[in-house]
């Protein structure tokens, strides 16, 4: 991988604040997309429980970060999204711009990240935007993480190895740092999506409350040359979400990384 230039390799490197090459994010965009994630007055809680867990960085929307108790970014970086729809809309998977990148500099952003759903109906004016964030991103230093997710409706299995390989090196391909994206199935064909991709690949949180251990899907994942987890709805969730961010945050920036069976449910449950 080449290197950056600048601020950006800086910010980068407090994107991995425990541990080089690895990445811990928790997601907080939720409530524009789906309604409110937790109590406004919990929120900043909810916000410590993955900073003390071992978050590396948090990702939320540009006016939520008036919200946030500034002493928590201490100690994890602050990602600031730039894309929106919402579940009430025609079409929940056509991702608008809703902010930029000096805004998100002047809120105190480490970095900024973007949502494309490949296959959907306005997928050619989302990558559109992503390549413009991406020359914006270049221009200010900033690293910039592209959720890209295959969503539409000729996308007849968004866990496809290969359709994995392709959404990931579209990132890479119009200047994105790092990029999330759903598992593949099985999991340990993560291999071969990583193995395809210049730029370091994070995989979405997995099912959640569905039967699935966090720790063991992020240490098969890792194990198979994930960079790291972004994991939202399987935090906040949960019914004790400090024990989930502790313990997937343990195999993330640990050094046991053997693969661990997880259960089938896997498949075809949505991203983030």
């Amino acid at each position: 991988m080449s290197a950056r230039p600048g601020g950006t390799a800086v910010r980068l490197a407090r994107l991995a604040r425990h541990r080089e090459g690895r990445y811990l994010f928790v997601p907080l965009d939720h409530s524009v997309a789906d309604g409110p994630i937790i109590a406004a007055g919990r929120f900043n809680w909810l916000v410590r429980v993955a900073v003390e867990g071992g978050a590396d960085a948090v990702v939320v929307h540009k006016g939520r970060v008036a919200t946030l108790d500034p002493a928590l970014l201490r100690a994890c970086s602050l990602i600031v999204h730039l894309s929106a729809s919402t579940a009430h809309g025609p079409d929940p998977d056509a991702k608008v711009l809703v902010g930029d990148v000096e805004e998100a500099i002047q809120l105190g952003a480490d970095a900024v990240s973007v949502q494309v759903n490949i296959g959907s109906a306005t997928e050619s004016r989302q990558l559109a935007d992503l390549g413009a964030v991406a020359d914006a991103c270049r221009r200010w230093n900033v690293p910039l993480l592209a959720m890209v997710y295959p969503r539409g409706p000729a996308i007849t299995d968004p866990h496809d190895p290969a359709l994995l390989s392709h959404v990931v090196n579209i990132a890479a391909d119009l200047g994105a740092s790092l990029v999330k994206t759903t598992w593949p199935v099985p999991l340990e064909r993560m291999a071969e999506v990583v193995e395809s991709c210049p730029i370091p690949v994070l995989s979405a949180g997995g099912p959640g409350n569905r039967g699935v251990d966090p720790a063991a899907f992020a240490a098969t994942l890792l194990a198979h040359g994930c960079s790291g987890l972004a994991i939202g709805r399987g935090i906040f969730q949960s019914s004790s979400p400090a024990s989930v961010i502790r313990a997937v945050s343990a195999v993330v920036h640990g050094e046991a990384l053997s693969p661990v069976p997880v259960l089938d449910r896997v498949h075809s449950v949505p991203a983030r």
